[in-house]
């Protein structure tokens, strides 16, 4: 039987092992990160402070205007500067492919203007350069950067990773955070995920299923478990993860195979009597639906799925699986029957301690507007078909 830890505790208005409201004064890292996320997507500014150098103001480059960048100017003790990832400088021919990694400072000769910023950081504005990039300078920061951590913060936000950034005094007023809460944020959210509710949800293949919700100590985001039949744990279960898709998932997308993969995997989980499929809030393998939709107009311009999303300036895949390690020891389950394609999610679990007894195979029928997409998995992301 899967333990079911959440009939351990009592029922009440609030879960006795959730931080209190943001009334009640809680400063955890992980609250500090939640609300500098909520501040960068409706355009604020935040202070993001680094263990050694200068603490930087910060804006989301999506999110900027002139106004906004002549607010940050006015609490600046130098220029507003434009920090990207290696990808998108590379993209901008700033940095050779090879050496695209990390986050890179964008120097410029004259200042950066809201549109200058959007031209350099999103590559669906409109074609012409802005700003002379012969006068630009790409220049290398520390991962432990407060700019690194900021552009980490813009991708948690689901924006696009780039950040606008001015070194200021770190008593401004303004929200204010610790670089190394940033860059640990996936890592301890993950770490302190816990069950909060389950219902039994009978489903059109699997009558006999339940879903149990989990959410980190700050309240962010959640993640699913359908729970089918009852999985014996002494045993490897038949597991599934599966990055929810909104177009795949809801709306039957032909341009992917995730509608099918997750009517699939409940069908063979409930065939065999019992499994899980964990369904993790990680649309467009990390990018989130808006970028999502964003590198799907850039794959209907020719780039594959992965190219698209590097041209946006992310990496391929910015999946991570920590949450589904956690879930997994929280439902009482160390071995699993993995049920996928890639090679990546196996390896993933066993570095986070789940034991991958057997990969089983998940393939289903390819067609017209998902075959470029497949053979892309296949041939760059070395799925098994």
């Amino acid at each position: 039987m899967v333990p079911r830890l959440y009939r351990m505790l009592p029922i009440m208005p609030r879960r006795p092992d959730l931080p209190p409201s943001p009334s009640a004064g809680n400063s955890s890292p992980l609250v500090a990160v939640d609300r500098a996320v909520a501040e960068l997507r409706r355009g604020g500014m935040v202070a993001v402070r680094a263990v050694a150098g200068p603490t930087l103001l910060v804006l989301a480059a999506e999110a900027v205007t002139d106004d906004g960048l002549g607010a940050l100017a006015a609490l600046a003790d130098d220029a507003p500067a434009l920090a990207v990832t290696g990808r998108r400088a590379a993209v901008l021919g700033l940095r050779p492919p090879e050496t695209a990694v990390g986050v890179v400072r964008l120097a410029t000769k004259s200042a950066l203007t809201a549109a200058d910023i959007a031209w350099l950081a999103d590559p669906g504005t409109a074609a012409g350069a802005l700003c002379d990039l012969s006068t630009v300078a790409a220049i290398d920061l520390p991962p432990e950067s407060a700019a690194a951590a900021a552009v980490a913060l813009t991708k948690l936000a689901r924006l696009l990773p780039a950040a606008v950034v001015a070194e200021g005094a770190a008593d401004t007023g303004l929200p204010d955070l610790a670089a190394e809460a940033i860059l640990a944020y996936q890592r301890d959210a993950a770490n302190s995920l816990r069950v909060v509710s389950e219902a039994r949800v009978p489903l059109q293949d699997a009558e006999n299923a339940r879903i149990i919700a989990f959410r980190p100590t700050d309240g962010g985001v959640e993640h699913l478990a359908i729970v089918i039949g009852e999985p014996d744990p002494s045993r490897p279960v038949l597991t599934r993860l599966h990055s929810e898709c909104f177009t795949g998932d809801l709306l039957g997308s032909l341009r992917c195979d995730c509608g099918d993969q997750l009517r699939g995997a409940i069908a063979e989980i409930a065939r065999v009597g019992s499994g899980v499929l964990l369904y993790l809030a990680q649309e467009g393998r990390g990018i989130g639906l808006v970028n999502k939709l964003r590198a799907y107009q850039l794959q209907d311009g020719g780039f594959d799925t992965m190219d698209a999303n590097l041209q946006l300036g992310f990496d391929d895949d910015e999946r991570i699986y920590q949450p589904a390690a956690q879930m997994l020891r929280l439902l009482g389950i160390a071995k699993v029957r993995l049920l996928t394609n890639n090679p990546n999610k196996v390896a993933a679990l066993a570095q986070h301690g789940v034991e991958v007894a057997e990969r089983v195979p998940h393939v289903f029928p390819v067609n017209d507007h998902n075959a470029f997409y497949l053979r892309t998995k296949a041939s760059r992301g070395g799925h098994l078909f």
